[in-house]
Formats: C-alpha cells, sequence, structure tokens
C-alpha cells in the first residue's frame, strides 16, 4: 500500500476531524498549519492566515509570544510535570490558585484545576452533586442552563450544552433542563420590549423550579456572553432578574468563563461586565493564553466551605486528573494572567473595541445582515435571507460557512457558527490588522451574498 504524500491527503488518511464541516474538507483539502507569528499562523505552502478566531478563543497573546514560551521552558527546565494528589502539589499550583483566588470577583476561595472547560464544567456538577448528598439533599441533582449555550463535550457537560447536534449521542442526560436562550433579537415576541422579554424567561425560570421543584436542582449554569452559540450577550438586566430566583430558592449560580475569562469582554470576568458575582466561575482557554491544556474551577467563599464540609466528613474528594494542576501549565498560567493584566492585552481590548463595532455598525447595513452584537474582542454578525422578518437563509446553503471558506481563500480565518459568523481575533491585534480582518470580511461577505442574489 502506497502511503499518502500530500499534507492533506495525510491528514484525511490518518485522522478524525472535530466539529468540521466534512463537505468542505472534501472539496477544499485540510489546512495543516506549520507554525505562527503573531496574530498570523502559517501553513505548510508558507501562506499567512490573520487567525480572527485566536485559534480556538483562546491564543490571545498570539502564537509566537517570547515571555510565554519562556516560562514554559523554564519550568519544564525545573519540574516538568507533577499531579495533584495525595496532599502533593507543586509550588506553582499553589502560587496560581493564589493568584486566581486574587483576581476572582471572591473574598476568598479554593481552587480545583482540570485539563479542559469540559472537565471543569463536568467537575462542577459533582462538586455539586457531592456537596448537596452531604447535606442530606440527594435529590438534588438536576441542572439548570439554557437553549444555544455550550459548556463542553463530556457526557456530563455535553448534557449542558443545549445545542441539537448533541442528539446523535443520546443526550442530553435525564435531569438537565435547558431554559430559553437570552437573546432578544432572536427570540423576543413581536411587540416585546427587551425589559418584558427578561420579565418573561425570569418567569420561565420560577415556574421551571416550580414545576421540578427547588429541592431538585444542583444548579444553574450560564455563560456571561455565550460564545459558541452565536456570541449572543444577555439582554439587558437579565442576570439582575435571574439571580434573586436563584438565591431565593438555594440555587448556585456557575458563571462559565471558558470564553468570556481574562478579558475577552473587555474586564476580567464576563460576570464583572455583566454585574453580578456567582456562586462558582469555571475557567480555561485564557487562563494559559492557549499554551496549555488547563481547566479550573474557582469556588467561592460560600461553596468552598461546603464542599470543605463535604470533603472533610469522608475524608477526601475522590476526582481528579492525572494532569490536574500541572507545574508547566500552572507557570504558563501565572505568565498568561500577568501578560493579559499587565502587558497592555487588557488596555487594547478596550482601547480597541469601540472601532470593531463600528466596523461590525456599517457591514450591518448590508441588506443580509440581520444583527451585528458583541462586547469587547468578541464580536458576530448574522446573516439573514429577508432583513425585515429576520428569516434566515435555508440551512442547506451553509450561508456561514461559505463566507468562512471565502475568508480562508482571502487569507483570513474566521468561524461559521450556524447563520453567524464570529470574529474573537488575539487581544495582540494592531489598528492595521484590524483594518485587514475587515478588508477581508468585506470581500468574502460582498461575494457570497452576490452569489445567493
Amino acid at each position: 500500500m502506497t502511503k499518502p504524500q500530500s499534507w492533506d491527503a495525510r491528514a484525511k488518511e490518518y485522522s478524525l476531524y472535530g466539529f468540521t464541516d466534512m463537505p468542505s474538507v472534501h472539496d477544499r483539502g485540510t489546512v495543516v498549519v506549520t507554525h505562527g507569528e503573531g496574530p498570523y499562523i502559517v501553513d505548510t505552502n508558507g501562506r499567512r492566515y490573520l487567525d480572527a478566531n485566536s485559534g480556538l478563543w483562546n491564543m490571545v497573546a498570539g502564537f509566537d509570544h517570547k515571555g510565554l514560551i519562556e516560562a514554559a521552558q523554564a519550568q519544564y527546565a525545573r519540574f516538568p510535570g507533577y499531579h495533584a494528589f495525595f496532599g502533593r502539589m507543586s509550588d506553582q499550583t499553589v502560587m496560581l490558585s493564589e493568584k486566581l483566588v486574587e483576581v476572582s470577583p471572591f473574598a476568598s476561595g479554593k481552587v480545583f484545576y482540570t485539563n479542559s472547560g469540559s472537565e471543569a464544567n463536568d467537575t462542577m456538577v459533582k462538586m455539586l452533586w457531592f456537596l448537596h448528598a452531604h447535606e442530606g439533599n440527594p435529590q438534588r441533582r438536576k441542572i439548570l442552563t439554557r437553549w444555544n449555550a455550550y459548556h463542553g463535550v463530556t457526557v456530563v457537560s455535553a448534557s449542558m450544552t443545549g445545542k441539537p447536534y448533541n442528539e446523535v449521542f443520546g443526550l442530553p442526560l435525564d435531569g438537565f433542563i435547558h431554559l430559553t436562550c437570552p437573546h432578544y433579537w432572536r427570540h423576543g415576541e413581536p411587540g416585546e420590549t427587551e425589559e418584558k422579554f427578561v420579565a418573561r424567561l425570569a418567569r420561565e425560570l420560577e415556574e421551571t423550579i416550580e414545576r421540578e421543584g427547588a429541592d431538585t436542582i444542583a444548579g444553574f449554569f450560564a455563560e456571561p456572553v455565550m460564545g459558541a452559540g452565536g456570541v449572543i450577550p444577555p439582554a439587558r438586566g437579565y442576570f439582575q432578574a435571574i439571580q434573586p430566583i436563584l438565591c431565593r430558592h438555594g440555587i448556585p449560580l456557575i458563571s462559565d468563563e471558558v470564553i468570556c475569562g481574562f478579558g475577552r469582554t473587555g474586564q476580567t470576568w464576563g460576570c464583572e461586565t455583566y454585574d453580578f458575582i456567582p456562586d462558582a466561575i469555571i475557567s480555561s482557554k485564557n487562563l494559559t493564553a492557549g499554551f496549555f491544556p488547563m481547566g479550573a474551577v474557582i469556588l467561592g467563599p460560600e461553596l468552598a466551605g461546603r464542599i470543605g464540609a463535604a470533603i472533610e466528613e469522608i475524608e477526601e474528594f475522590p476526582h481528579g486528573f492525572t494532569a490536574s494542576g500541572h507545574p508547566v501549565g500552572c507557570a504558563i498560567a501565572l505568565k498568561a494572567i500577568d501578560v493579559v493584566m499587565n502587558e497592555g492585552l487588557a488596555d487594547n481590548v478596550n482601547r480597541l473595541a469601540p472601532r470593531f463595532e463600528a466596523n461590525l455598525q456599517r457591514l450591518a447595513e448590508k441588506p443580509n445582515i440581520g444583527e451585528y452584537r458583541g462586547v469587547g474582542f468578541m464580536w458576530a454578525l448574522e446573516a439573514v435571507r429577508d432583513k425585515a422578518t429576520k428569516t434566515p437563509f435555508d440551512g442547506k446553503l451553509s450561508v456561514s460557512e461559505r463566507i468562512a471558506n471565502s475568508c480562508t481563500d482571502l487569507g483570513l480565518i474566521c468561524r461559521p457558527l450556524g447563520q453567524s459568523v464570529v470574529l474573537c481575533p488575539p487581544f495582540i491585534l494592531t489598528e492595521p490588522q484590524m483594518d485587514e480582518m475587515f478588508e477581508k470580511l468585506e470581500q468574502a461577505l460582498d461575494k457570497v451574498f452576490a452569489e445567493l442574489a
């Protein structure tokens, strides 16, 4: 048997693709990347692409940040790997836990490490089940999330993810309940104000708790901005409407900050941007600026105390991962937090966010753009067949995929999500690079919409 020779053929022969439009791969081939330069990636043919997806939301300092590379190299040379089991952990792990509580909105707290955001959300669910059982409420196992939310791909976190594609796995599991997506533009009823829309969602939450029984619900998970749902900021006043209901019924609110955390919304945490303090925070992606796979559960003081009491009773928390609190990952995370917060990256997001929005507002004047939405350095344009009625294109047309493919042809990486095109570039983006991003995006939009016309 002759082995395939091209990079594309080798990828197709031996690799499975996750979350990939296979017709595009069959027609266009695989982009095999060799390295990165600032916000650009370079493929095996030497072609450069401006990556307006930051890898997968996470490469916020670009692809060759010298300080992050040096932090990784130094820690590999000093202590290349360990765990956080049996009362042992690295000094880097201790320092990162201190730093995460320090920069969190909590006065005190505890941190538990995983290898991804999916595992962190999965871990948080197990923690909630664990503490409720310890407190004499083993029936408190139901989890509330929202349709179109994304919380991960493990069996539990995929059950929280409100996406229809999980049906192919026979998910969600029983006890995972999805409420209305807080996207006013798409889900508001005719004549319904945004205030009334939020009131309706609050009533839905109250009615769901009453129907299911508050004493059966373990927690409510929410992204401040729904990322993989298509960059959906909450309707105005949404969290202020739902949090008192959750508090009244003793239901913890978990802020899934895998995408929003560490600067993506313009503040350190998305919950700060939307003015609420959750009971716990889930972190990943920007935590290490994409330079190491890591996730973290950051518990606020109340949940930390309750889970601590449950642990004391049985004398351990029987959960963890081999690479939890990996010393190299923790060293990189410490440096990444410093880079984002103290080297001007967060400042750059806030400085360029108005320019970002102004460009999107201009593109949203096109007849086939129904809405632009977002905050900070995470935005989306939603394509529509009819602007007045918000009628989407036929799904078989794969409009956002066609736009993204046209962008790729022009040397720009963006992400198709449903009928939306998402832009979430690295925080190091310059004004000329932002102009390049929008010039190429507009060319792609004009090309695809002309073809559809």
